[in-house]
């Protein structure tokens, strides 16, 4: 097992362990532990509520969860001679849920959960057609997966980070603060937010403290999107045999991981839509000097996908068109095709039992693909989903003699303002 480099105790809040994390992106946050080019090790991670979230079947604490607190980061992790313009290459060696814990209150001891989020608490991708909190409990076995809430389904999950990145520069964090904050201002009432300003609330800043602490806390980005470092990106084969290549912006590089999930399907349909679990990650670095120029990776990370996918073959796919539930006609909008083939889906499950809210848990949660399938033919874009049948315990193909009527269970709990 490589070097355990950042432990977490169980037992203990994210914030009193023996090293403390970050939730936000800045480049003032001292790195927690330096490594050396060539080095593996394991890190820790907790899930990205550290722990609000619960074994139960209420959905009340999707509803109320904490959108400050998150993500509860490890690192940063500093490698010795790393410097602006380099790229910084991260081998995902092998990752998983809380190593010899299989049972307790933490997401990761045996379990997870995927959560539908209420529209004025973070909404997600059908937030119109879905306002409401949803939560779904995923039960572990192995490398498998079953829910109470979500039941006749079984599927091997692609564990993965979905959160990983290296520091911003002061410039860097300007222009994400500046264009982020243009866009709000087209429409700052709306709900969900456009973006996220700046948040010194539940701020955690590694070992800063004091007036670095404040300065930091009112101007550090928070971790929710995708940006030119990484960060968010919730790329479901992320995963073990994973190479990436992430751009360098201040000294050392500083490298950060969190968000673990234990799956999920392209997009991350529901927000919360991965299986949510706290865990552990092997992870190898390395260099290339000068990198960002030589190859033209300056605002984006490039990496090798995992190696290790769940081996489905048999796959029943669902397209969507750029028009909107309405009959509005939109020019080549490819997220809203999307939207639409996972509708699409969605209805098609009910038709053997599930409820809405059950088929769109299972989108978010099991491994589906997404793909982009038609993008020049006006004005209509066409996007796919791919759901794998072999994830259900009956044939869900359409025949003759019409679709078979499942017992949905006790449903997904559901909570509302």
């Amino acid at each position: 097992m490589p070097e355990l480099l950042f432990p977490l105790d169980s037992t203990r809040r994210f914030t009193d362990q023996e090293k403390v994390g970050h939730n936000r992106w800045h480049p003032a946050i001292p790195p927690a532990v330096t490594v050396r080019p060539g080095q593996c090790f394991r890190v820790h991670c907790r899930e990205w509520f550290d722990g609000a979230i619960h074994n139960d079947d209420s959905a009340e604490d999707i509803r109320d969860a904490p959108l400050s607190v998150v993500h509860a980061l490890s690192g940063p992790f500093a490698v010795q001679g790393a410097e602006p313009g380099d790229l910084l290459i991260v081998d995902i060696l092998d990752l998983g849920p809380i190593p010899q814990e299989d049972s307790g209150p933490l997401a990761g001891q045996g379990w997870g959960y995927t959560g539908i989020f209420a529209r004025r608490n973070g909404g997600g991708f059908l937030t119109e057609q879905f306002p409401d909190a949803y939560k779904a409990i995923w039960d572990f076995r192995g490398e498998r997966a079953t829910s109470r809430h979500v039941p006749s389904v079984s599927f091997t999950g692609i564990t993965h980070p979905g959160l990983m990145g290296t520091a911003p520069s002061a410039e860097l964090l300007a222009k994400w603060n500046q264009r982020e904050g243009a866009l709000r201002a087209t429409d700052p009432d709306r709900v969900p937010p456009l973006s996220l300003p700046p948040e010194p609330r539940d701020a955690i800043l590694g070992s800063l403290s004091g007036a670095d602490f404040d300065r930091a806390a009112a101007e550090a980005a928070r971790t929710a999107p995708p940006r030119e470092n990484g960060g968010n990106q919730d790329i479901k084969n992320f995963t073990r045999g994973t190479r990436v290549f992430y751009p360098v912006y201040v000294p050392g590089a500083n490298l950060s991981v969190g968000d673990l999930h234990f799956s999920q399907g392209d997009g991350e349909i529901t927000f919360c839509g991965a299986i949510e679990m706290g865990g552990f990650i092997d992870l190898h670095v390395d260099l290339i000097k000068g990198g960002m120029q030589t190859y033209g990776v300056e605002e984006n990370a490039v990496f090798f996908p995992g190696n290790t996918p769940p081996q489905y073959s048999q796959w029943l796919a669902f397209s969507g068109l750029s028009v909107t539930t309405e009959g509005e006609q939109r020019y080549l909008d490819s997220q809203l095709a999307y939207q639409r083939a996972c509708l699409h889906a969605i209805d098609y499950l009910t038709k053997f039992g599930y409820a809405p809210e059950q088929a769109y848990l299972l989108l978010g949660a099991a491994p589906i693909e997404g793909r982009l399938s038609g993008v020049v033919d006006i004005p209509n874009s066409c996007a796919t989903v791919y759901i794998p049948t072999e994830i259900f315990d009956f044939d869900v193909r359409p025949s003759a003699r019409g679709p078979a009527r499942i017992n949905p269970g006790q449903g997904a709990p559901r909570a509302r303002f």
